[in-house]
């Protein structure tokens, strides 16, 4: 039988403030691993966000999954809750876990992983900068 498995890309953008800072450590330490990203009124992002579903088509609809239900679930999971906030003092998410990149990457895998059905696979790609993006989970 074909192999049918198809990746679909949604790309979003969002605005949010962090401070990358380690309670556990030092001033002096928090400052040399962090450097700006350490500032104590916190910095910007302009952070792109492309979510891959992966599958296979769906032989009555021709989707892998309806993109228009994949920007709701974006929208209300990830831009309605972090897009113009702290996220080191608006979001829960955050309260106990440094936001980084790496960490923003897979607090919203973990948001929508539990929104999609199983047998789809779910990738994540976070910009930071134009240069700076990570990726969860890697294969």
């Amino acid at each position: 039988m074909k192999n049918n498995r198809v990746a679909v890309f949604r790309k979003e953008h969002f605005n949010a403030a962090h401070r990358l800072n380690n309670p556990n450590w030092s001033d002096e330490q928090n400052e040399r691993v962090y450097g700006k990203c350490n500032n104590l009124n916190y910095h910007g992002h302009n952070y792109d966000l492309v979510v891959q579903v992966t599958g296979e088509i769906d032989s009555e609809t021709g989707y892998v999954m309806d993109m228009k239900v994949l920007s709701d679930l974006i929208k209300i999971e990830v831009l309605d809750k972090f897009d113009h906030k702290n996220l080191n003092l608006d979001t829960p998410e955050f309260a106990n876990i440094n936001p980084s990149a790496e960490n923003i990457a897979i607090v919203i895998y973990d948001k929508l992983r539990t929104k999609l059905k199983s047998e789809l696979d779910l990738k994540i790609r976070l910009y930071e900068t134009e240069r700076n993006f990570v990726e969860f989970p890697v294969s």
